[in-house]
């Protein structure tokens, strides 16, 4: 059986997102996917051939005012030479985010990831996960503790380094990284089957 190429097209301002989407990799890697990890403010014409030949994407940026980083927003731009020819149609889609307050607005940038995808023709796959810390029984360190079913979501102060990013948080973007690796391997095999 092939084994999945999932790559991590991300934005990280100040390191919170990368540690975010250093979980997600740890996740897919996990889940028997061949990982990567591009950085979309450095992102290179290898880095470009890497998203092309993949067989998911996986986007993140922190969220800022309200939205995706401007850095991800020249990426978003960017990927309409790949739109024109269709080059991520069919592939597997998902998306992660941080930002400094609960809310924070996350959903909005989640929903951009999640429209971005759309428009390439892409499967969006989503958290899967039931909310945590939303009884009272549950706590601050249950997975999925900010109950964003889209994708994965993180919460970090604003006032402290990337080395704060909530053990929760973490454990919820490597369920992600886990979900997709997992579905990207049940697509490999379907589309090896039916050719």
């Amino acid at each position: 059986m092939t084994t999945p190429v999932v790559s991590i097209a991300y934005h990280s301002g100040y390191g919170h997102t990368a540690v975010i989407a250093e979980a997600v990799a740890a996740g897919a890697s996990r889940g028997g996917a061949e990982v990567h990890l591009v950085r979309v403010d450095e992102i290179t014409e290898g880095g470009w051939e890497l998203l092309d030949r993949s067989d998911a994407i996986v986007f993140g940026s922190p969220t800022y005012m309200g939205t995706a980083s401007g850095a991800f927003h020249v990426f978003a731009e960017a990927t309409s030479k790949r739109w024109f020819s269709d080059a991520w149609r069919g592939k597997l889609a998902a998306g992660f985010t941080n930002s400094g307050s609960k809310s924070g607005d996350k959903l909005h940038t989640l929903q951009f990831f999640q429209i971005l995808a759309a428009q390439h023709g892409m499967h969006w796959v989503g958290l899967g996960l039931k909310p945590g810390w939303n009884s009272s029984t549950g706590s601050e360190h249950d997975i999925n503790r900010l109950g964003i079913f889209l994708g994965a979501g993180a919460q970090t102060n604003s006032d402290e380094g990337p080395e704060a990013v909530h053990k929760a948080d973490i454990a919820t973007a490597e369920h992600l990284g886990h979900r997709v690796a997992e579905t990207a391997r049940v697509f490999v095999a379907g589309r090896a089957a039916v050719a």
